[in-house]
């Protein structure tokens, strides 16, 4: 292990020298105020992309895309680095928990890709990217992490960001490293309010998100946890001004169209009819982007449902006695305005399919379908 981290040093000390870093990069990214779409494993795909950039997001970013895959040249790995002319601001997002490796799989993204910005995920909780060294496990090691950022804003053009976790067991890590990022070259952080230990047991802790912002100026500082209104959102970002912008995930998922609330400042009761149009349009996306015979057909269907794990949570703002609606309630079940309305609100995942075949006509008669994604995770 020894004998590996000095080669990953060496290495990664030799490509900042060939590439020494620029005071003026190519493109500069003014994040202060966007909003933002957060980047999402699966869910977070092209069409709901185009889908949120229909309700107004500023700023997309890929799925995360796992540095050795990339290197190697993995068709599916590079396939998620695609960006649609809609996307106007647009980053990916890479993992992996060597500074070579990422600096190798940055510098190919920042010459063949179509980006204004690359990622680095110091985030990702899970097991297979944990025990690997990469995601929220780079938390341990701030000099790695010192390595990975000034060795990729060494080999790019394009603005280098990071996203990052209070810490893995405790919150003791956040406040450390927001104020390092903008002398090793980075240009945003961003911020989840929670620990790895964590997931979404808890809510996100937004004091520190708070603390952090404070302590990482010049950088602007993105925070991110359980915002699903218009009114969290503007009470972190002006109200209480403990962030520079907010990245969305889970919210995003369950209600898209809270990118258009938060611009115009107002609770959108979006009808059944309005969101089975909104599925329409992921139809047709996702058929454009995974093409239209039988694997394109049920790829789209598996990627909608993946989505409908999420949207069923939403609660229609018409049948609720105290708004907004939080995101980690766990309403009743309830009856709709509509039966199309109470169909949507179903956990069932029989129920999710026939709402996909209202979209993509019938599934095959062996199909069945179990959420990767489980949005029980509150």
């Amino acid at each position: 292990a020894d004998e590996t981290e000095q080669a990953d040093r060496t290495e990664a000390d030799d490509t900042m020298k060939a590439h020494p870093a620029k005071r003026q990069r190519a493109r500069r990214v003014d994040f202060r105020g966007k909003t933002y779409l957060a980047p999402l494993t699966t869910v977070g795909n092209l069409p709901f992309r185009r889908v949120c950039k229909g309700f107004g997001v500023d700023i997309t970013c890929s799925e995360m895309a796992i540095a050795n895959n990339i290197v190697q040249g993995q068709g599916s790995e590079l396939a998620l680095l695609k960006r649609h002319a809609s996307e106007d601001i647009f980053g990916v997002q890479l993992a992996g928990s060597r500074a070579d490796m990422v600096g190798k799989a940055a510098e190919f993204v920042g010459r063949h890709c179509d980006v204004d910005f690359i990622d680095l995920n110091l985030g990702c909780p899970v097991e297979l990217a944990f025990n690997n060294g990469g995601g929220s496990a780079l938390l341990a090691q701030p000099r790695k992490i010192e390595r990975i950022v000034r060795t990729m804003a060494a080999v790019v053009d394009c603005d280098v960001t990071v996203k990052f976790r209070t810490g893995i067991r405790a919150p003791d890590v956040a406040e450390k490293l927001a104020p390092q990022l903008h002398a090793w070259g980075a240009a945003l952080g961003t911020l989840h309010g929670r620990t790895r230990q964590q997931r979404y047991t808890r809510l996100a802790d937004w004091e520190c998100i708070g603390r952090a912002r404070d302590l990482a100026a010049p950088l602007p500082l993105f925070g991110g946890g359980d915002v699903l209104s218009w009114e969290d959102y503007w009470d972190h970002v002006e109200t209480r001004r403990q962030c520079d912008g907010v990245m969305v995930g889970r919210g995003a998922l369950i209600k898209p169209w809270l990118f258009q609330e938060i611009r115009e400042r107002r609770v959108w009761d979006i009808s059944a009819s309005e969101r089975l149009d909104m599925l329409r349009d992921f139809a047709r996306f996702g058929l454009e982007h995974w093409g239209s015979d039988t694997i394109g057909v049920a790829n789209t269907r598996r990627f909608l449902l993946e989505w409908q794990s999420f949207l069923c949570r939403y609660v229609p703002a018409g049948l609720l006695e105290v708004l907004p609606q939080r995101i980690n309630d766990r309403p009743p079940p309830f009856v709709g305005r509509s039966d199309l309305e109470t169909l949507m609100a179903s956990h069932n995942a029989a129920d999710w399919v026939r709402i996909s075949e209202m979209v993509l006509g019938p599934a095959p008669p062996d199909f069945a379908f179990v959420p990767k994604h489980k949005s029980n995770s509150y």
